[in-house]
């Protein structure tokens, strides 16, 4: 009975729950890149394709873990996924800092200017 729990062996539990955070990490992948496709300025979409992106790339490298090994191997899968959490910071705020020197306004809230006056006249 050893390496069972509730009668399932650990390599089901473990193959189980590396689909689950890889489909998990997959599904955060698409949410980005439905953001970057759907936002209005490149600020919301550089913040939807960050955020979904190093998110889905930690649930992806989590789910990997459970089918490595060896320490080293989960160790070094955590440093790649930390790598990829830096230079995703770094090169958004880069691209963001750069747009904004170049003139490029983040949008404010509120209704844009045609939806003011259809709301007006309704």
């Amino acid at each position: 009975m050893e390496g069972e729990l509730l009668g399932v062996g650990m390599s089901a539990l473990a193959d189980g729950a590396t689909v689950i955070l890889v489909l998990a990490g997959a599904f955060f992948f698409l949410a980005g890149t439905v953001g970057l496709l759907r936002f209005p300025d490149v600020y919301c979409r550089l913040h939807a394709l960050t955020k979904a992106d190093t998110l889905g790339l930690g649930l992806i490298v989590l789910g990997l873990t459970f089918q490595v090994g060896t320490w080293p191997t989960r160790i070094l899968l955590l440093v790649i996924w930390f790598l990829a959490l830096m230079a995703a910071a770094t090169v958004c705020h880069l691209l963001a800092d750069a747009s904004l020197r170049s003139g490029v306004e983040p949008l404010r809230g509120g209704p844009k200017s045609g939806e003011a006056e259809h709301q007006a006249a309704s």
